[in-house]
């Protein structure tokens, strides 16, 4: 990994483009630290302070507390979500998906627009979130609109700026806004740390130096389920073209363990944390017993979060992975499975396979984001890190690393024509 990152940095146009990245990162965090206008900025310093206003989920995909950048990425990925089912599920969208470059460039701009609807949606619950909290100095209609519009603006603001970095860096511009989000507690982090360490009796240092431990093992484990595969063979008939015989070679297919990837645990967590948020706006006493009820710390919430995480599996799942369409693509192309008949059969046998695999990885997504919940319950340290952060991080890396190593291999092929 390191060695791809010092080769990378030695190529011009891949140094210009890492430097893009980490310029436009730094726009966005900057960005995050600008307050609403309106806002009461004592209150509101304290307020971040006691980092409760936020849910999980909230966090991750948006940015920091009462800043313009609150809501980050998150309308967008929702969009993108609410896009990729109704592809499935209206007939017209699917047929404009298919419609190559073009096609997706569409459910782009559809994309966006649907965004920018629940931006203005979920800016006006922010809003009324923080008057119930008493964060602005003048509140009245005015205060209450311009604040909105702030909002608004900053959340298309940071689509086009994930949008950006997608075009001018390497990788997925909106991944890495939502690793910056994760990476930027990390300080906090680490300087709780320093002070437990230095306050702690020795039974509780043998926790942190369990939890160390647990962040590591978590680490590598996220690293095996991001890359693991099962790669089922495939066999190409030879075909007669002119005088030459072409094709026979064998070759296979691979399948994702993690085919829901991340998107399993987000949608289990928002779901789950859905009372905690309607807290945010309405704090009556049975929403807020509610949400206690549904804490990822306490048994009800953490087992209702493991059969979520099942569940949202399974569901993602279907909508991901078409084994017919994989079965007919497989006949058209003369390959064949060893051993099992085309057509019906072979996406007979994909289904199977997906179903097992989607198993194993839910099991993997449970383990993952169970471990650190088990331990803050077990020890009654706190854990500053979860399951879902960790696959995100890796999950970035990993595919940033992948994207340096395929640009410079394309660099050495140019390289060697043109010499």
């Amino acid at each position: 990994m390191f060695s791809v990152l010092i080769n990378a940095c030695k190529v011009k146009e891949i140094r210009e483009k890492l430097i893009a990245v980490i310029a436009l990162v730094a726009v966005y965090r900057l960005g995050a630290a600008i307050p609403l206008p309106g806002i009461n900025l004592t209150a509101w310093q304290f307020v971040r302070t006691q980092g409760t206003n936020q849910t999980l989920f909230a966090t991750i995909v948006g940015g920091e507390f009462g800043t313009i950048f609150q809501m980050g990425i998150g309308p967008f990925i929702t969009a993108s979500i609410i896009m990729q089912l109704l592809c499935v599920a209206i007939p017209k969208l699917e047929q404009i998906q298919k419609e190559g470059q073009e096609g997706r460039k569409k459910i782009g701009r559809i994309t966006r627009f649907v965004a920018v609807g629940l931006a203005l949606i979920q800016g006006g619950g922010t809003v009324f979130a923080i008057q119930q909290q008493g964060l602005f100095l003048h509140p009245n209609l005015l205060t209450w609109l311009t604040a909105t519009a702030a909002i608004v603006a900053g959340s298309i603001f940071v689509m086009w700026l994930g949008e950006l970095i997608t075009e001018k860096g390497v990788g997925n511009g909106s991944s890495f806004i939502i690793f910056s989000n994760i990476i930027s507690g990390a300080p906090a982090g680490v300087m709780m740390g320093i002070a437990i360490m230095q306050s702690l009796e020795p039974l509780m240092i043998l926790s942190f130096v369990l939890l160390i431990i647990l962040f590591i093992g978590l680490v590598a484990f996220a690293t095996l389920i991001q890359d693991g595969e099962r790669r089922i063979p495939v066999q190409y008939s030879k075909k007669m073209v002119g005088r030459q015989m072409h094709g026979g070679q064998s070759t296979y297919m691979p399948i994702k363990v993690n085919i829901a990837g991340v998107m399993s645990i987000i949608f289990s967590i928002s779901l789950l944390q859905l009372p905690a948020t309607v807290a945010g706006f309405y704090p009556h006493p049975n929403i807020i017993r509610l949400t206690e009820i549904l804490s990822l710390t306490s048994p009800v919430g953490a087992i209702l979060y493991a059969i979520l995480i099942v569940c949202f599996t399974f569901f993602y799942t279907s909508f991901a992975v078409n084994p017919v369409e994989m079965a007919e693509n497989l006949k058209k192309n003369g390959g064949v499975v060893p051993g099992v008949r085309t057509g019906k059969p072979t996406s007979d046998y994909i289904a199977r396979t997906v179903h097992r695999l989607s198993w194993i990885g839910a099991g993997f997504y449970v383990i993952l984001a169970m471990a650190p919940i088990v331990f803050q319950v077990a020890t009654g340290l706190e854990v500053g890190f979860g399951g879902t952060t960790l696959l995100i991080m890796v999950g970035v890396a990993l595919e940033t690393v992948k994207q340096l190593e395929s640009q410079l291999l394309m660099r050495h092929y140019k390289g060697f024509l043109s010499s």
